[in-house]
């Protein structure tokens, strides 16, 4: 996603293994669908890595220098495509917990409305 029309994404790590069963989906996403992909974002650098005996990840490196890492063990190539552009879209900000559903700056004194409300 782009955040005040800067992508924030700045590298895609495909980790995978050219021999294990986990990484078949992986191999053949390099093949087929990676070119396409660099093709459509010249913003983005993409960095293939062999890790012999491990599962298939992705990786991905913020520019406000987080990172996020997700499994793409036994996904076919499509899936992988989807779980790229999802790294590609987010904003890679951490996730916060929120306390509560209503979130305000000024909460109310009185408390929360509501339409249950008994006289």
């Amino acid at each position: 996603m782009a955040l005040r029309g800067v992508w924030q994404l700045q590298k895609l790590v495909v980790s995978y293994c050219d021999w294990g069963g986990s990484s078949r989906g992986l191999r053949a996403f390099v093949e087929s669908h990676l070119p396409a992909f660099k093709e459509v974002n010249p913003h983005l650098e993409v960095v293939t890595e062999l890790n012999r005996g491990q599962h298939p990840f992705l990786k991905g490196l913020y520019k406000n220098k987080n990172e996020r890492a997700v499994s793409v063990k036994n996904l076919n190539p499509e899936e992988i495509v989807l779980q790229a552009t999802r790294l590609r879209n987010s904003l890679g900000r951490k996730v916060v917990k929120m306390k509560t559903r209503h979130v305000t700056k000024h909460p109310s004194v009185q408390g929360t409305w509501s339409t249950e409300l008994k006289m």
